[in-house]
């Protein structure tokens, strides 16, 4: 199959083109590389430097499958520069899925987030949920699914919810909930933890990569589908961690109000199986750290990066 992933240099990106390589994809990805690009050459893999904003220049002859994962990403990045972020989250998918179907591609798998349904007293929080987003970042992934989703008629298009994800990659991210408390574990045997009491569910980057993989491999109808596993507080996060690394946690007040769950049983009647968990992401980031291949670096913080690119 010939896929485009945008955003395919990213932290979810990086694990996903070259496990699609492997399977035996051609695969092109156009990302920024904001973040730089840790892709290797691969026959089969066309790495264009480029914006997904600049719509005319993404080459989509002959592309099977978008899987469109560029975007601002996280709530505090978007807050930096809303305007770039509704320009890159909605403006910029909107325009991609027009030239998608002009040129005869076939299916459209969008990364939103599991973040739109906002504050919700359900225990089990499904796709029929009415979406009530808290923040610009929550806003733009909404308004974005709501477009997409109206070209169905003319192309599958499957909008994933994803959970926060954790676990290792190429290009690091040090700013999600688990990589972030497991690190601070490890470099400071200290945790800080901002509230403790919101709940966040969460899903392994292995099968968040699978996740694609079986919309890639199975017909499955077009629609929104939630991918998270394990709805967990933060400070319980932090508490898996101090277990492993005794680390002394320090709660802080908050008055951060997100705390999010996500019920994933949807996307399971399709046929998906969860194989990873919160657990070995923690193991696996310990594992890195001390075999020498997890470098704190600039990039492996969001914020931190756009600010100092001036974005």
């Amino acid at each position: 199959m010939n896929i485009l992933i945008t955003g395919g240099c990213g932290y979810v990106g990086t694990v996903l083109t070259n496990t699609l390589l492997k399977d035996g994809h051609k695969i092109t990805v156009l990302d920024t590389q904001w973040f730089g690009n840790h892709l290797k050459y691969h026959d089969n893999l066309t790495n264009i430097k480029g914006d997904v904003r600049d719509v005319e220049k993404i080459p989509l002859e002959g592309i099977d499958t978008i899987i469109h994962l560029a975007n601002i990403a996280n709530d505090p990045a978007v807050d930096i520069h809303p305007t770039l972020s509704w320009e890159v989250n909605v403006l910029a998918a909107q325009q991609l899925a027009e030239k998608a179907i002009k040129d005869g591609v076939k299916q459209f798998i969008y990364a939103s987030s599991g973040s739109v349904y906002g504050i919700k007293d359900e225990l089990q929080v499904t796709e029929d949920l009415s979406l009530v987003p808290i923040s610009v970042y929550n806003k733009t992934k909404m308004v974005a699914e709501r477009v997409l989703l109206s070209y169905k008629d003319k192309m599958k298009v499957i909008c994933v919810r994803p959970a926060t994800v954790c676990g290792i990659s190429d290009r690091m991210r040090l700013d999600v909930s688990v990589n972030m408390l497991t690190f601070q574990a490890l470099k400071n045997k200290k945790i800080t933890v901002f509230g403790g009491d919101q709940t966040r569910p969460n899903i392994h980057i292995n099968d968040m990569i699978r996740v694609y993989q079986h919309f890639l491999e199975n017909s499955i109808e077009s629609g929104c589908y939630n991918a998270g596993f394990e709805n967990i507080s933060i400070l319980k996060i932090a508490q898996m961690v101090s277990e492993k690394l005794d680390s002394e946690i320090i709660v802080s007040e908050s008055n951060d109000p997100r705390s999010y769950r996500q019920n994933s049983d949807k996307l399971l009647k399709t046929g998906f199986v969860q194989k990873f968990g919160v657990n070995d992401a923690i193991n696996d980031v310990i594992s890195a750290f001390k075999n020498g291949k997890l470098i704190e670096s600039d990039q492996c913080y969001t914020v931190k990066t756009m600010k100092k690119l001036n974005l």
